[in-house]
């Protein structure tokens, strides 16, 4: 997409003056969900132009703006200028580098990609995953090849889906409940904390359009939102993703040493954070959760923990007291949580049945 020629007016025109409500009124979580998704889509097709490289000379340097080009076009005319010293071609060139390099590190706050990808340009080696060696001794350097063995390893750290998934769908918890309906200025919310820099997902919806009509794109969301945590319905696009394989440590042959991270739907993780807020606020009304839990606790941090951990070894080595420490580190954690028994103990502290559905289908085959 080339963001430097869109009509964001025409697109949240086009957005904005669909009556949602009507439009999204009987259908289902997935046609809602499709619905919305084709609208926007079509939208962009007629507001936001392609990017396309340069055929002649290919992808154009960031530095390379169009005065600089024209500078270039017209150096021949401009010679005798150029030979008397009052403006030459490479002092162009520099300033037009420098200012890009200013404007690169004014803006890293808001824009770190590009200023990363400027960075990873001017690096003599590149960060690639590979050469791997398979089980056999032998080195692989094909991409596909590479990739099918992370994903035979990714798959084999992963724990097996539990036969007989709980159904606790009539669970009698006394949580949150469905009167509390997915309100328009919550997604409001979440939407304006995306990242526009990031790339899209393979629902091919990119962060900053989203960002950019927040005002158009609320209302819907809220409502396909609100539906498919009434149903535990949720769209297929929000199951798959795009794995990109990162690597932790150690050797670089080795396909243990990388970490799976999913790129998923961004309306799909905004979704998991409304179903989170609806969790966290029942495990904190219901003092399940207690205060040395740091780890994805809101407010809290590492940091915090640090400082808890280290007032209390302090205060005990003050008072002349031995102290032991202990670390522990599951390995794989995260991967070979049991589904059967996380769905389980949503269940025992009470929540209500609809999130505890919506939990076990977002879990249930995933892509």
């Amino acid at each position: 997409m080339d963001f430097r020629k869109v009509d964001f007016g025409k697109l949240r025109e086009l957005i904005g003056k669909v009556p949602w409500e009507s439009r999204l009124r009987g259908k289902t979580t997935e046609e809602s969900w499709q619905y919305f998704k084709g609208t926007l889509l079509r939208a962009q097709k007629q507001t936001i132009p392609l990017g396309r490289k340069d055929r002649k000379c290919g992808k154009r340097p960031p530095w390379l703006n169009h005065e600089t080009l024209q500078d270039l076009k017209n150096k021949k005319e401009s010679y005798k200028k150029w030979k008397l010293g009052q403006i030459t071609k490479d002092e162009k060139i520099r300033k037009a580098k420098a200012q890009n390099e200013l404007k690169l590190a004014a803006g890293i706050k808001g824009n770190k990609k590009t200023f990363y990808q400027y960075i990873r340009s001017k690096r003599k080696t590149k960060d690639r995953v590979g050469p791997l060696l398979s089980e056999e001794g032998e080195t692989v350097r094909g991409n596909l090849e590479m990739a099918e063995m992370l994903n035979d390893f990714f798959v084999s750290v992963f724990t097996e889906k539990s036969e007989g998934m709980p159904n606790i769908v009539n669970a009698n918890g006394k949580g949150e409940g469905l009167e509390d309906k997915i309100k328009k200025e919550q997604v409001k919310n979440h939407l304006d904390k995306l990242d526009a820099c990031k790339s899209p997902r393979p629902d091919e919806m990119h962060p900053r359009i989203l960002k950019e009509l927040i005002e158009e794109v609320s209302e819907p969301l809220a409502i396909i939102f609100g539906k498919s945590w009434e149903t535990g319905e949720i769209p297929e696009d929000w199951k798959r993703a795009n794995i990109v394989p990162m690597y932790k440590k150690g050797n670089k042959n080795n396909p243990g040493n990388y970490r799976p991270v999913s790129l998923t739907s961004v309306p799909g993780k905004i979704m998991e954070q409304v179903i989170k807020e609806i969790i966290c606020k029942h495990l904190e009304g219901g003092k399940v959760i207690g205060n040395n839990q740091h780890g994805f606790v809101k407010n809290k941090s590492c940091q915090t923990n640090l400082i808890a951990f280290f007032d209390r070894i302090t205060s005990l080595v003050d008072k002349g007291e031995a102290v032991d420490v202990v670390y522990l580190d599951f390995s794989k954690a995260f991967d070979t949580v049991s589904h059967y028994i996380l769905i389980n103990k949503l269940g025992k502290y009470n929540l209500e049945g609809a999130t505890i559905r919506w939990v076990r289908n977002w879990l249930d085959n995933r892509t």
